[in-house]
């Protein structure tokens, strides 16, 4: 039986043998075949999957959201492209409003920032602890 072995797989794929199987267990690769002795036999196929795993990974998809697009993908015979789109347009509303979100963290910490002097206050209080811990609420 001729194929890759696990580390020759995540090397090819730049990722960890721990990666490989864990893809593996959340059955984002299929099962390998595997020889007499019970290793594992990957095909360049597993490797162009992982890939495309951690691509996907890197745009923000979850794991689940990568089976659902790998599902669709897997269909030969019919890939909607319609829901590829849909996948597509609901990430980027779901990055705008991380966007959004950590704009007004942003605000906030230069808020913070600006009435802290970093020194030494002679009341022994700093805004951005103060603001950290809820405010006044602890005197």
């Amino acid at each position: 039986m001729t194929g890759l072995k696990i580390s020759e797989v995540a090397e090819k794929s730049n990722v960890n043998i721990e990666t490989v199987r864990y893809y593996e267990k959340r059955q984002l690769i299929p099962e390998p075949p595997r020889t007499r002795a019970g290793y594992r036999i990957f095909s360049l196929e597993d490797v162009d999957r992982i890939k495309f795993i951690k691509r996907s990974q890197e745009l923000g998809f979850t794991l689940n959201e990568i089976k659902q697009l790998i599902s669709i993908s897997d269909d030969k015979t019919q890939v909607n492209s319609e829901e590829v789109l849909q996948y597509s347009v609901q990430k980027i509303d779901e990055i705008e409003a991380q966007i959004k979100d950590l704009e007004k963290i942003k605000k906030t910490l230069q808020d913070l920032t600006v009435q802290c002097s970093g020194s030494r206050s002679s009341d022994g209080r700093c805004p951005i602890i103060t603001s950290l811990t809820g405010g006044d609420s602890h005197e």
